[in-house]
């Protein structure tokens, strides 16, 4: 069947609310249509998925067009699946297209952005097997490569809170590819096409192998944020305006981050969320749920000076420094001077601090204004009110 030609903005409206009293009909709180990269070998294997719009609790409206259209096409939608992935053809598209006849001429720049993917897809002579539409109607453990990345793009545009939503297993549904370029290669396909394409002088220069890609692959960054090496960020990273990514020691891996300015010149983990003014200095590690602390993630405060070559696997407040080369965990030994811990507990006031001398990590994570430093007589970590503040060049951000 085909969607007759909508001629006015009302017909549409109409469409859209029929389409939503169907039997069994759903919302999806989010979906996107995807070119998809296939194995070499395993040619329906989906190994990568580009999206060029993706919808995050919206556009319910445009939903609704793209499930009747694709209904109309011959390919039902399995409302009572967390997940639903679909080839789109032709006559999904000329659907679509006649659906949104009212608001094709006026589908430019930011306007009727889920419109203008059915332009592109309409000038294109043949999308068969390229293309897939992947809605998800719960925040469950994707099953799809084309859910991993609707999530990973979700997460790297600032649709969804670093740590908000569930990627439980997504490693496992993700292949571990050849990166070339933006291009995906199997590594069953390298091996057995060894020997002739080095022959031949066809071999590619492999960027790196990794079942991520790199977020610049995907994402267009804001105007004032620096990526100074692409393979600094992993696909699913959500870096927000002013962050400055320098090169050599940095990284910041999938669902981890920054919320506002900040410099960073060493590795934020998985999970890990880095606060606005905030400077992880040059090799400095914000350790992720998975590499030491205890499945407890770690969120570092604004204005926070991370110094080079420090460890922290405990949260931390605003104004707060570490030291170079300062370790500082959960079950890291602090040494606090009684006139220090006064001060703090006056930063604090709804800490509840022991009157005491010696303090776990775990006892002051998210305090602020505490700097963490080291008594190069002793060896003793030790704490006390920082005095300093952390203030980033406002030209270099």
């Amino acid at each position: 069947m085909a969607i007759e030609t909508i001629t006015s903005t009302e017909a549409f409206k109409q469409l859209v609310e029929e389409t939503k009293q169907s039997e069994g009909y759903r919302e999806p709180i989010a979906f996107g249509i995807a070119r998809v990269d296939r194995g070499q070998l395993s040619v329906e294997a989906v190994l990568q998925a580009n999206y060029a719009i993706v919808n995050w609790m919206e556009n319910y409206g445009s939903a609704a067009v793209f499930i009747r259209a694709l209904t109309e096409a011959g390919t039902e939608v399995d409302f009572t699946a967390d997940e639903c992935v679909a080839t789109i053809n032709d006559r999904f598209v000329e659907n679509a297209m006649a659906a949104f006849s009212p608001y094709v001429a006026e589908a430019t720049g930011e306007a009727h952005r889920n419109v203008q993917v059915i332009k592109a897809l309409a000038a294109l002579e043949d999308i068969a097997k390229d293309f897939r539409i992947c809605f998800l109607f719960a925040d469950a453990k994707p099953q799809s490569v084309e859910a991993v990345y609707l999530k990973l793009y979700a997460l790297s545009l600032g649709k969804v809170p670093l740590r908000g939503i569930v990627l439980d297993g997504a490693f496992g549904v993700l292949p571990n590819v050849a990166w070339v370029g933006n291009r995906p290669y199997e590594l069953a396909y390298l091996r057995d096409n060894e020997i002739e394409m080095k022959i031949c002088g066809t071999y590619p220069n492999i960027d790196s192998v990794d079942k991520f890609p790199r977020y610049l692959q995907h994402v267009i960054p804001a105007d004032n944020t620096r990526i100074l090496e692409s393979s600094k960020v992993r696909m699913g990273a959500q870096l927000a305006p002013g962050t400055t990514v320098m090169p050599g020691a940095s990284y910041i891996n999938f669902n981890a981050g920054t919320l506002g300015p900040v410099m960073v010149e060493g590795r934020i983990s998985s999970s890990a969320v880095v606060g606005s003014g905030s400077d992880v200095g040059g090799g400095a590690s914000i350790l992720g749920v998975l590499s030491g602390t205890d499945g407890n993630p770690v969120s570092i405060g604004e204005n926070t000076l991370l110094g080079a070559n420090s460890v922290t696997g405990l949260p931390l407040g605003d104004a707060c420094i570490v030291d170079a080369g300062v370790t500082i965990l959960e079950g890291t030994k602090v040494k606090i001077a009684l006139g220090e811990l006064v001060k703090i507990k006056a930063a604090n006031p709804e800490a509840a601090l022991e009157e005491k001398s010696t303090f776990k990590g775990a006892e002051l994570q998210g305090l602020n204004g505490i700097h963490y430093r080291q008594n190069s007589l002793t060896g003793e970590t030790i704490a006390r009110r920082s005095t300093r503040e952390v203030k980033l060049n406002d030209e270099l951000h």
